[in-house]
């Protein structure tokens, strides 16, 4: 072989070479996009031979070209995002039979809802069987919009743990201003599910890490899910579940605790849209499950008047599920004991006190199922931040007469007020009798530094009192903090009086 060709021969060597070289730097491009860990490293770029750069720069070019519109195309399959269907009034008024769309969303892109197979569990690589699964199961759709809320708790829920999150979108079915026809399709859109859970179950996917959280007659669908897997499910969070049509009927036309290892509930709209009697093994009543502070009262605000109580339940989950609020719930027989602060002790929970509202409920799950069904009632603001913080209020007074009436007590910081009004009833001030009042303020201050109080009977006809205070003494029911007291004061009726608290002298007295 001549020079000339032995140099061509060589060239030709290297060239192979590089071009093997590209090949193995490209296809790790690839892996690199697609596989976290898998890096393209210093020595892989310094391996190509300078002196043939110039040969190679096409060639080279042409390769990563076709690299990224191979990754362009596999991430334009991967990202063929799905939203939640669209319909209209007129679907409303037509009616809709069921058909069932499962949009997964994952901390790899919270904003795309992947479409999922029913037939085929391993086509999308992020459905990832071995994390937690959640599933969002919408009510009834009377004008065939999304629900408003169904973006934001896809969101919050991503942001607090790393699962699975699938929002059941049977809006197709759901539309319908036939609520009995509505009803109906909630067992035919629940069997797909159940089909769609055993498939899943047996492609290794763990029951007692999947858990349904149903609104409305999602709650109900989620017990006839659960139902049909033998009460396997590890949770079902029911948020007001509806009252028509279900009240009354036997647990298997309902949602009820067998259905999950583990069911709490929200109610919101006893009166209206929800359901009355405890569902679950924990049942929350805010507000004592009516009337929900911030919603109209006057049904001429149609929209509002019908449905504010009924979904103030997702946005009261929500706030606990991105730990804007933390919302300690006191188990209690009924809503006026639990007002009139007869139910203030949470011994049976040990250490852990009161259980907390929410997402976070699973902490209590042990303690609560060994007590058995457990009403728990809060009370809310009118607009977010709703949760409130709870203070037992003991009063002992010195006048001769016995007086009767409401305080109103304000708590100061240089920053902000937090103002509680107990008022649900009159309450009776003895001399020398401790009065144990209960107060929810509508904020929790990190530091109190002054107090006020108001006196007031709400009797315009009679002449103005004096509630003359022994003591007044102020425990954080929320919070492991020092009780605040102050001695001697006179509240002079419709009078506000400002004072500096100080510490407790003696807790028993």
């Amino acid at each position: 072989m001549g020079h000339d060709q032995a140099l061509e021969h060589s060239r030709s060597n290297k060239c192979s070479n590089n071009i093997a070289q590209i090949y193995d730097f490209t296809f790790t491009l690839i892996n690199a996009h697609w596989f976290q860990g898998v890096h393209v490293t210093e020595q892989q770029l310094n391996q190509f031979d300078d002196t043939e750069t110039n040969h190679l720069s096409v060639m080279f070019r042409w390769l990563i070209l076709t690299t990224l519109l191979l990754v362009a195309a596999q991430t334009s399959n991967t990202q063929d995002c799905h939203s939640f269907t669209k319909l209209k009034l007129a679907h409303a008024i037509i009616g809709t039979s069921v058909r069932v769309k499962l949009l997964l969303y994952t901390r790899e892109d919270a904003n795309c809802g992947i479409l999922l197979s029913h037939t085929n569990l391993t086509s999308q690589p992020h459905f990832n069987l071995s994390r937690p699964t959640t599933f969002i199961l919408h009510g009834l759709r009377p004008t065939g919009s999304p629900p408003v809320w169904v973006e934001e708790l896809t969101h919050d829920l991503l942001f607090h743990e790393d699962h699975n999150v699938i929002v059941m979108d049977w809006n197709h079915g759901a539309t319908n201003l036939n609520y009995f026809k509505a009803v109906e399709n909630t067992h035919k859109a629940a069997e797909n599910l159940t089909a769609f859970i055993k498939s899943m179950q047996e492609h290794g996917a763990a029951m007692d890490k999947i858990h349904m959280i149903g609104i409305s007659l999602g709650a109900h669908m989620s017990g006839f899910v659960g139902a049909e897997l033998n009460g396997t499910i590890g949770r079902i969070t029911a948020l007001d579940p509806a009252g028509p049509e279900f009240t009354g009927t036997p647990p298997e036309d309902r949602l009820d605790p067998s259905d999950a290892q583990f069911v709490d509930v929200l109610h919101t709209d006893i009166d209206g849209l929800g359901y009355r009697e405890p569902l679950g093994h924990i049942d929350f009543y805010a507000n004592g499950g009516t009337d929900q502070p911030g919603c109209s009262r006057i049904i001429f605000s149609f929209n509002s008047y019908i449905k504010c109580d009924h979904q103030r339940s997702v946005f009261l989950y929500r706030e606990s599920v991105d730990h804007t609020c933390f919302t300690r719930a006191l188990p209690c027989s009924s809503y006026n004991d639990y007002l009139d602060g007869k139910c203030l002790s949470c011994d049976q929970f040990g250490a852990a006190g009161c259980p907390v509202f929410g997402y976070d409920i699973t902490q209590w799950k042990d303690a609560i199922l060994q007590l058995g069904p457990t009403k728990a009632y809060f009370t809310t603001n009118k607009r977010s931040p709703f949760c409130m913080t709870n203070y037992r209020v003991d009063v002992v007074v010195w006048n001769e007469e016995v007086r009767w009436g409401y305080i109103t007590i304000k708590l100061h910081n240089k920053k902000e007020t937090a103002v509680a009004t107990i008022d649900h009833r009159a309450s009776e001030f003895r001399k020398f009798d401790e009065s144990r009042l209960f107060a929810q303020f509508d904020k929790n201050l990190p530091s109190v530094e002054r107090v006020s109080a108001m006196f007031y009977t709400g009797n315009v006809f009679q002449p103005q009192y004096k509630l003359r205070i022994l003591r007044l003494r102020l425990t954080n029911l929320d919070e492991a903090r020092p009780p605040l007291c102050r001695y001697d004061i006179v509240l002079k009726e419709n009078t506000e009086v400002e004072f500096k608290p100080l510490p407790c002298e003696d807790p028993t007295f």
